[in-house]
């Protein structure tokens, strides 16, 4: 089995603008083909979906991202499968806008977690069947506290990254309870603030503890900049997939115009290895990096992942870096 991860996907501001006239496939330039071979195709949605609502005013925000219903299409036009709407955009459009998304989601059979009507509907696994396989991702963020879902009021599932906090306990417990109703589990976590190459510092501890409770992968977002890749008991920590489709002005030092689709593989039971294609973000599209920025974003990852022991090998003739997940010996958590 093949699972594509694309890190930030924001079809809203100038994104939806062009969409008014430019074809729902438009957004993914020329990535569709590697999207197409995967059996599986996850991302975070950075936008809400949706013709209704106003803007968020309860608390101070600067940026407000909505996209027009009609802009599901181009999620199906890449067969997306899952997404994550546990960010610091899901409430933009504040509760009405992202009860709408939610429905317009499930009518197009495209999967979801992160946000509901309370704790326990934003808290609860999205689920995917490939190839007999069952596939549940858990979504959570440590942005906007405010926005945080309780037992009766709707929001997203809010956990800091304490492991001393109660909310991080009941995340674990219910990774423990989703995995014993799985055959493999994704966490997406967006999390930390904006930039950096590496992850914060306390979000290290806090995946690995994501996997000794039952994750399989972790598949981190939110600073806009890919990080390296860590192996943890067999198990690899995406801790930032950086940006995918987006309008952002692009800084010249940390280039968050500029990223991966992850591919992690699967066989026999665990994960064998992944393959990363690098991609860049071009006039509003993801597009398959060429020439010289093609290596050069394949190099700062693999010196990325060396600084966690990763080894990234490129495959010049698949135009795409290589890491074998090895199996680890089981260490005492």
């Amino acid at each position: 089995m093949r699972i594509a991860f694309m890190g930030d996907v924001m079809l809203g501001r100038i994104v939806n603008e062009a969409l008014q006239y430019e074809a729902p496939d438009y957004p993914w330039g020329d990535v569709t083909a590697v999207l197409r071979r995967a059996d599986l195709r996850v991302c975070n949605l950075e936008c809400v979906i949706s013709d209704r609502g106003q803007p968020w005013t309860l608390t101070p925000k600067v940026f407000h991202f909505r996209s027009d219903a009609k802009n599901v299409r181009v999620l199906e036009r890449a067969q997306i499968d899952s997404v994550s709407i546990a960010n610091n955009h899901a409430l933009d459009y504040e509760y009405q806008a992202m009860f709408n998304m939610r429905e317009i989601l499930r009518e197009r059979g495209i999967s979801f977690a992160g946000a509901g009507r309370n704790l326990d509907e934003a808290s609860s696994p999205a689920m995917s069947m490939v190839g007999g396989q069952r596939i549940g991702v858990i979504a959570f963020t440590d942005n906007e506290p405010c926005w945080e879902a309780m037992t009766q009021r709707p929001g997203t599932h809010y956990v800091p990254i304490d492991l001393e906090d109660r909310r991080a306990a009941r995340l674990f417990r219910t990774v423990g309870e989703a995995k014993a109703a799985t055959d493999l589990l994704i966490v997406s976590a967006h999390w930390g603030p904006n930039r950096g190459y590496r992850p914060q510092r306390d979000h290290i501890p806090f995946a690995k503890q994501l996997i000794n409770a039952g994750a399989d992968i972790v598949f981190g977002h939110s600073c806009h900049i890919f990080q390296g890749i860590e192996i943890y008991r067999g198990k690899p920590i995406i801790y930032s997939a950086g940006d995918f489709i987006d309008d952002y002005a692009v800084d010249e030092v940390e280039r968050n115009d500029q990223s991966f689709i992850f591919v992690v593989e699967t066989a026999d039971g665990g994960i064998q290895r992944m393959q990363l294609y690098p991609i860049v973000i071009r006039n509003l599209q993801a597009r398959l990096a060429r020439g010289p920025e093609l290596e050069e974003i394949a190099f700062k990852m693999m010196v990325l992942c060396k600084e966690f022991g990763t080894v990234a090998v490129w495959r010049g003739k698949k135009e795409c870096l290589e890491i074998e997940v090895l199996p680890t010996r089981r260490v005492a958590s």
